[in-house]
């Protein structure tokens, strides 16, 4: 059993929703990132989505490109960031992470090299934003076959034809945008999220989990009510964003900004347990 299988699991027994939780890799610089990463199970994470930066992040929202922009300008690479989850394997082997990201700097990479490197490091799938289910052949296969999870996006306006398309090799989770638009920029409505997950599960027994546009407990505690996880990004990006100084360098609160906030989220998912 993978570890996103197993953490999924875990959670079903537990009877609660997971916490996942994303942040760009080399954001705003290694030392800073290294450190929120390592710390992001103890504040409650269930998994992480750790994104590689790229120039061009056209599906995600100003905070996450910002965020990007500032890692590429630190001197993030694809390298750095399998080393990052070296890192953090030395001292967590069971939280699952999943790199996010554009096909681009995979490709560049080289694709056989990165599926071996990423699963040596300790990376146990990939969403891959930009390459839709007619590519498959090109990463999603392979990558499976390799023994990494493959997580697709459905949204609100994927037809039934389509869904049946997008679910066919999706694994590990399927990440449902709550939203229409781009990571970050408006609030979900619960009711509609359940119409759309109960919509998925028709399809393929496959665990969901719901984001865009989640940036309070309160609405991490919501979506759990009718989720298997509550993906934050953009929230927790953004904190890292409000701690730098006019140099666009972290701060004394950086780490610690990042950390509660996510503690609080984690509050959230987990008061469905007693809501």
């Amino acid at each position: 059993m993978s570890r996103l299988d197993a953490r999924f699991a875990a959670l079903e027994t537990e009877g609660r929703a997971g916490l996942v939780t994303f942040v760009t890799s080399g954001d705003p610089d290694l030392a800073t990132s290294q450190a929120i990463l390592d710390g992001l199970p103890a504040a409650g994470a269930d998994v992480i989505e750790l994104g590689m930066p790229f120039t061009d992040p056209m599906a995600d929202g100003p905070a996450i490109q910002a965020a990007s922009l500032r890692a590429l300008k630190a001197g993030q690479t694809v390298v750095k960031t399998l080393d990052m989850v070296r890192a953090f394997r030395k001292s967590d082997s069971d939280t699952p992470i999943v790199l996010m990201g554009y096909y681009n700097p995979i490709y560049s990479y080289g694709r056989d090299r990165f599926l071996a490197d990423a699963i040596e490091a300790g990376v146990d799938g990939l969403i891959v934003v930009d390459l839709p289910p007619e590519e498959d052949a090109e990463l999603c296969l392979p990558a499976m076959d390799a023994g990494l999870s493959f997580t697709r996006f459905v949204t609100p306006t994927t037809d039934a034809r389509r869904l049946s398309s997008v679910l066919a090799n999706t694994s590990g989770f399927v990440y449902y945008v709550s939203i229409a638009g781009v990571t970050g920029t408006a609030a979900p409505d619960p009711s509609q999220v359940a119409a759309g997950i109960s919509r998925i599960k028709s399809h393929k027994a496959v665990p969901v989990a719901v984001g865009f546009g989640v940036k309070t407990p309160e609405q991490a505690r919501e979506l759990a009510c009718v989720s298997d996880a509550v993906v934050v990004g953009s929230a927790l990006v953004g904190a890292i964003a409000h701690t730098l100084d006019d140099a666009g360098r972290a701060g004394p609160s950086t780490i610690s900004s990042v950390l509660d906030l996510a503690r609080h989220l984690a509050e959230g998912v987990r008061a469905r347990e007693v809501a």
